[in-house]
């Protein structure tokens, strides 16, 4: 009994199996045929059937996204982040494209951040840090990130966007410059006007208090005549 209770469960077993091998290759194959609709279905009972399949998590993730599903992808890709291996990158760079597509710029920065880190030559993910980090007003870096991938992907069709896209955050670095000299220039001639002001008014004053003292010392010196005058 106990025998046909074991090779009951193993066939079952390789039943399911076979069956999320099935559902997997089909939804890999709708998958590929841009076909989002019709793939998530079968992806969906792959993961289900099959949490160590990767590629499924992935393409569903991918599904989702592309059917304006941000959060169900968040989910997706979140619970398989933590045993991404070799996939690390991947996962959380499209982790950080479904933040990006919710407005959330720190989440997506921070995923981003964390693709660069499981592989520093991931190009994409400095491309798109680099975009949100000027939805954050954090230009600078932006720029950095937008060189990186540049040397990364040299090739790029994206490049000479990307390229006067930095000359023009450049040339705001730069008006911002010049203003900010212009404006400690009048700064420091307002301050220079202000004090010369104030060194003409107190010697002003001091010039006049030193001409009351000296009168006053005059009228002090005067002496009276007490003696009596006689008429001859």
């Amino acid at each position: 009994m106990k025998r046909l209770l074991c090779t009951a469960a193993v066939l079952f077993g390789l039943g399911f199996s076979l069956n999320a091998q099935s559902d997997f290759a089909k939804g890999e194959e709708l998958f590929m045929q841009n076909k989002p609709k019709e793939a998530m279905s079968y992806l969906e009972s792959t993961v289900a059937a099959d949490p160590a399949n990767l590629k499924a998590f992935l393409y569903l993730g991918i599904v989702y996204q592309q059917l304006n599903m941000p959060d169900e992808a968040i989910a997706v890709y979140r619970k398989v982040l933590p045993r991404g291996g070799d996939e690390t990158a991947r996962i959380a760079y499209n982790l950080g494209n479904a933040y990006y597509s919710k407005g959330n710029a720190v989440f997506a920065e921070q995923f981003y951040t964390q693709a660069i880190e499981a592989d520093p030559a991931y190009a994409p993910a400095y491309l798109n840090r680099g975009n949100t980090r000027i939805k954050s007003e954090a230009r600078k870096e932006a720029v950095s990130d937008y060189e990186a991938f540049l040397t990364l992907e040299p090739r790029s069709p994206k490049r000479p966007d990307i390229e006067r896209l930095i000359a023009f955050i450049r040339e705001e670095f730069a008006a911002e410059e010049r203003r900010r000299i212009m404006e400690e220039e009048a700064a420091r001639a307002a301050a220079e006007r202000r004090q010369q002001l104030l060194e003409e008014v107190t010697a002003s004053l001091q010039a006049a208090s030193a001409e009351t003292q000296g009168l006053s010392a005059g009228s002090e010196g005067v002496e009276g005549y007490e003696g009596e005058f006689e008429l001859e």
